[in-house]
């Protein structure tokens, strides 16, 4: 599915904002639940522009080849790295607020027999 050079378009996205979010976290400026939501929006936010890119060329070549690859791959990283962002952001806050897996990040206390 994926090209070589979506994959790279998508894995260089995704890591640059991960180093962004890593670095404010070092510094502070970002809280871990924070973090953890940012994280798996630059996930999904990475697969969405390979995918935007790839499906954005191809729409882009049937109408013009060229120079229609070439918008239409451009803009469809920009629709697919919005709408990746989009849903890991919702996905992420979803999970992480979700009331049963917040209760199961406290430490199982030991039952005693009676």
């Amino acid at each position: 599915m994926f090209q070589n050079g979506s994959v790279w378009t998508g894995l260089i996205s995704g890591g640059l904002s991960q180093i962004q979010d890593t670095n404010a976290l070092a510094k502070g400026q970002m809280k871990t639940k924070e973090y953890a939501v940012q994280t798996v929006e630059n996930v999904t936010g990475a697969v969405g522009v390979m995918a935007g890119v790839e499906y954005g060329a191809m729409l882009g070549s049937t109408v013009l080849p060229g120079f229609g690859t070439a918008v239409g791959a451009v803009l469809g990283g920009l629709v697919g790295s919005s709408v990746g962002r989009s849903v890991g952001h919702r996905a992420g806050d979803a999970l992480l607020n979700n009331r049963t897996v917040q209760g199961t990040s406290q430490p199982l206390q030991p039952q005693q027999n009676q």
